[in-house]
Formats: C-alpha cells, sequence, structure tokens
C-alpha cells in the first residue's frame, strides 16, 4: 500500500522547505518531491543510516547497551563533571534546547551552539548595530535585487533561490524572474554566480574594504576610491552601487564565506551600516543563510534563558558570555572541559584537531541518530528520533520565524527530547538528595 504525506517540513537546513511530499511504501520512505538533492538524501537515506541503539566504547571495542544504561551513564558523568561542556543544537527541536540550557545551569556548565563556528560573527555585529531585515516571504513578493555575499546559495541552500528570489513568483511582479537582479560577491566563481547579473570577484579577506568602497560610493565620496579595491575595479563598484540605489526593494543574504574570513564580526557590521546607507535612498534588509536546521532557534531559546544567544557558561552561578573565551572551541583547546554532551551536530568533522583531540580524551556523550566523523571519539552514542521525520517540535528558520514540524512515521526511537527531560530530573533529584 502507498500513502503520500504532503506538505512535511524538510528537515535539512535553515529554509525548512514546507512543500515536500513523501511517498509511504510498507512504512518506509519510497520517494520524496520537491525537496532539493540535499532535503531528498535527509529522507531516503534515514532509516538504512541509523543506529540501531545505543553503543558504548569498551576496551577500545564498541558495545550495544540500552537506552537505560544510556541514560545512567549520561546522569554519572554530567553530575561528576566540574566543567562539562554541552554543545550542538542546532538539528533538534527548541523543545530540546531549552531542556540543554536548563541542564547546562544545573551543573554549572557551558551552553554552546554550532553558532559559534557559523553565524556567531554575525550575531556579535547585530548586538553593535542592529539588523534591518524582514521575513523570507517579503523578500520573496517585493525584492527586484538580490545580492549573495560569501554564500554559494545552489550548493549550499538548492531551494532558496525557486522559493524566495531569484526564481520565485512573486505578487508584486509581473515578471519576477525577468525583472529582478541578482549580484553575487564571492572570492571565486561559483555555480551561484553563473546565474548572477552581476559577479563581484574579490579578494580573499577583502570583504571589508569592498563594504568600505561601496558605502563611500553610496554617500558620494567616490573620488577618495582607489582604481583598484581588493581586485575589484573602481567602475565595477560604481555600477553595483548604483544597481543597489537604484532597487525598488534589495535583500542582501551572506554566508559563512564572510564571517569566517579576516575582519570576522567587522565584516558584518560593515554590511549591516551598507544597507543603512542604502535606505536613506529605498529600502533595503540583510539577512544571513543560516545552515542547519534549527540552529537560529538555539539563539533564540538560549537568549529566552539566559540573556544570550550562544556560549554561555554558568560555571559562576550565574550566565556569562564571552565569545572566544566561553565558546566550545577556546574551552576544548584549553582543555578545560572534563566532559562533553554533544547534542545534533559533528564537531569533529569540523573542528581543530586539538579540539577534536581533546574530545577523545574525555567521556564525550553524542546524541545522533546517525554515525560521524564524532562518533570516532565519544565514549557514548545515543541514536534518537529525528526532528521533522519520526518526532515533532519547533523550528526557527533561517528568517526567525517559528515553524512546527510534523511527525510522518513512526521508528520506535525516543526523541531527544524526551531522553534530555530525563537526565535533567535525575540530576536535578541527585542534586536535591546531595
Amino acid at each position: 500500500m502507498e500513502d503520500k504525506i504532503r506538505h512535511v517540513i524538510c528537515p535539512y537546513c535553515g529554509c525548512l522547505c514546507d512543500d515536500i511530499l513523501i511517498e509511504m511504501t510498507g512504512g518506509e520512505i519510497s520517494g520524496v518531491e520537491n525537496a532539493c538533492t540535499l532535503g531528498a538524501r535527509k529522507f531516503l537515506d534515514d532509516a538504512g543510516n541509523r543506529l540501531k541503539g545505543p553503543i558504548m566504547r569498551k576496551g577500545g571495542e564498541w558495545v550495544d547497551i540500552s537506552y537505560e544504561e544510556a541514560i545512567d551513564y549520561a546522569v554519572k558523568v554530567l553530575s561528576e563533571a566540574d566543567r562539562p561542556l554541552l554543545y550542538g543544537w542546532s538539528g533538534c527541536m527548541t523543545e530540546t534546547q531549552a531542556i540543554g540550557a536548563h541542564l547546562a545551569e544545573l551543573i554549572g556548565g557551558i551552553v554552546d551552539s554550532t553558532t559559534s563556528v557559523c553565524h556567531g560573527p554575525s550575531i556579535l555585529a547585530i548586538q553593535e548595530v542592529g539588523h534591518p531585515g524582514c521575513t523570507l516571504g517579503q523578500v520573496k513578493n517585493r525584492a527586484d535585487t538580490i545580492i549573495y555575499w560569501g554564500s554559494n546559495t545552489i550548493e549550499a541552500h538548492p531551494r532558496h533561490l525557486s522559493r524566495y528570489t531569484n526564481y520565485a513568483d512573486a505578487y508584486f511582479f509581473h515578471n519576477a524572474f525577468r525583472e529582478r537582479k541578482v549580484i553575487v560577491v564571492d572570492v571565486r566563481k561559483t555555480v551561484t554566480a553563473e546565474i548572477a547579473t552581476e559577479f563581484v570577484q574579490i579578494d580573499q579577506g577583502g570583504d571589508y574594504h569592498v563594504l568600505s568602497a561601496l558605502r563611500a560610493i553610496i554617500r558620494e565620496r567616490g573620488g577618495v576610491i582607489p582604481d583598484m579595491v581588493a581586485g575589484v575595479p573602481k567602475a565595477q563598484l560604481i555600477r553595483v552601487a548604483e544597481i543597489c540605489r537604484q532597487a525598488k526593494f534589495g535583500a542582501l543574504f551572506f554566508g559563512v564565506g564572510i564571517t569566517m574570513t579576516g575582519g570576522k564580526y567587522k565584516n558584518i557590521r560593515n554590511a549591516i551600516e551598507f544597507i543603512s546607507e542604502l535606505n536613506r535612498y529605498t529600502k533595503w534588509t540583510i539577512s544571513p543563510m543560516r545552515g542547519h536546521s534549527n540552529v537560529y532557534g538555539s539563539n533564540e531559546v538560549f537568549t529566552w534563558i539566559s540573556g544570550y544567544p550562544f556560549a554561555v557558561d554558568y560555571s559562576r552561578g550565574i550566565a556569562f558570555y564571552n565569545p572566544g573565551e566561553t565558546t566550545a572551541v577556546d574551552i576544548l583547546a584549553r582543555k578545560e572541559a572534563d566532559a562533553a554532551l554533544i547534542m545534533s551536530s559533528d564537531p569533529g568533522a569540523h573542528f581543530p584537531r586539538v579540539c577534536s583531540e581533546h574530545l577523545a580524551r574525555i567521556p564525550t556523550i553524542l546524541f545522533d541518530p546517525y554515525p560521524s566523523a564524532t562518533t570516532h571519539l565519544c565514549t557514548l552514542q545515543i541514536p534518537t528520533a529525528v526532528n521533522g521525520i519520526d518526532a515533532a517540535g519547533t523550528a526557527y528558520r533561517m528568517d526567525g520565524i517559528p515553524i512546527m514540524t510534523r511527525r510522518f512515521m513512526e521508528t520506535g526511537y525516543p526523541t531527544d527530547t524526551k531522553l534530555m527531560q530525563e537526565i535533567y530530573d535525575r540530576i536535578r533529584k541527585v542534586k536535591e538528595d546531595a
């Protein structure tokens, strides 16, 4: 028997596409429509690649254990740790993230999300100068000029162009595709650059210089600009500035190509101020291209609970926030953490070697349905249900809109919310009885 389930939320990236059609045959996913290649793989490869149950490293070998044994171990390790690190949180639901933040406070640990290695600089800049943003729906229906800066959107967020920008139908346009202009700024000619109206190729680390030059041109101070700025001819900068100034409604989307290069959050501050300059003449907004399905949610939840969006240290008994000191990479590089809980992320594939080596030396508990690079570093891995497939919960789209994901199949795996709640309750009882 074949069933078709419509309007499923894709749990892969920050676009959270809500028009996915899933074909089910015999209780298994047999087909996916409307999803991009990355999203389809998330659904189709799901069941075959999952761990069957918790696994624990004993004597250099992996052994299968029960969920009860896994929870016992997690409670013991986290309750006895002096400086535990709770990291990840970008692939789980906000309900789980809230428990994680409260758990960090309970045990005096550090709670940090993948934000600290991707769009942390974006948040630092927004804290300084604000965020002239809007929903993706506004961009889809109103924007006639789009900038993708340091973001290879076609490969990283394949449906962003078709749902919200270049290829999307718009309420206020007769022929949106022909009326829109797309500007791509990057250090190399990416696949996204192939579809650009104007491609601006800059030198590595030249983002701040180019943004400053564009701001000067918008302010009618183009005379101070040299003939070449970070590999970009002055004539092209003037042309790009004029395209931006003539836009009726523009949107700048930026990726980690600008947040994780020289200048870091100062690049983003300059980009926001560039948008502010344009808003003297017309209407522009700016938004980060958030990668994971619910990394934005972690920032929201941690801010509600602690007042800070990521890298929150509770070791003083109060929330303390100082990126560069309390972020996961810094904690691990200084070898401060004596235990780690990794939730729905893969630091083993992305962290510096010194951090991965330290994770391998300490008790590391990984919550992830699938084997990953971090599996080889951890002491215990606990597979859970996947938000948007066999678990339901709240996730935040990259523009800050909360969306309820659906559970459309039953696999028997417990949700990470349920397991984290049990860990929290048991550690709280241990603390109260002590």
